[in-house]
Order: C-alpha cells, then structure tokens, then sequence
C-alpha cells in the first residue's frame, strides 16, 4: 500500500486548497456510486480521490466545474427575451383609441354658489369658530 502526500498531488493541482475541496468532490462522487479509478487496496475515499489525482486518472477541471456547479443556489439560464413591443403598441393604440372621447357634449364648467351649498349640509368655518381661549 503506498502511501499518498500532497506533495504527490500538487504537482497535478499547485493550490493545496485547491486540491483539498477537488479532492471531496471526488470522494463524494465516489460515495454516491462513481467507478473507482485505481485499485482500492482497503483505503477510505479520501485517500483513493488523492490517489487518483496524484495519478491523473480524472479530470481536475471537471472536478472543479462539478464542486462549483453543486455549490450554486441560483444558476442562471440564459433565455432569448421576447421582443413584445410589436404587441404592446398595438395594445397601447387600442386603449388609447378608447379613451378619446368621440361625443361632442357640452363641456362647460358648472360652478355653485356657497350659499347653495350651505344648505346642503356643508361646514362653514366663521372667524368666532377661532377663540384663543382653547
């Protein structure tokens, strides 16, 4: 059984960080059913991810596309946008066709006379409404 450093490994992967995050993902893979590479000699999955950096028996840049695409929450998908501006001026037209008003009616003003309104039931303030005794 032979022994696997780092110093092995970061040959293939200079950043030891690196190599250690590429290295779980390969062990998760191999938890969830991945084919091992190498030969397993009783070694945990840790040690056969190393193993099989350190022999160039995966593709560290795929380890690093998968460690990354698992990480993201949000992953965007690029979409055409829809050019709706055909519709949405025709639409626009119709409403504003709508609204102009075709009946010529009599626009003139009617305005009230404040006595008319008093009657009505309307509040009228008169300066003794104002004392400055509260």
């Amino acid at each position: 059984m032979a022994r696997v450093t780092v110093e092995d490994c970061v040959v293939k992967v200079p950043n030891r960080f690196d190599l250690i995050l590429v290295s779980a993902q390969r062990s998760r893979q191999i938890s969830s059913g991945a084919p091992v590479l190498v030969e397993r000699d009783n070694d945990k999955n840790p040690v056969v991810s190393l193993r099989e950096i350190a022999e160039d028996k995966v593709d560290v840049n795929s380890l690093q596309s998968a460690l990354i695409q698992g990480l993201q929450r949000h992953v965007e998908v690029d979409e055409p946008e829809d050019d709706d501006f055909g519709s949405l001026s025709v639409e626009a037209v119709g409403e504003i066709g709508s609204m102009i008003i075709l009946d010529d009616t009599d626009d003139t003003l009617t305005v009230q006379d404040s006595a008319e309104t008093e009657g009505e039931g309307a509040f009228v303030m008169q300066d003794n409404d104002f004392d400055e005794e509260g």
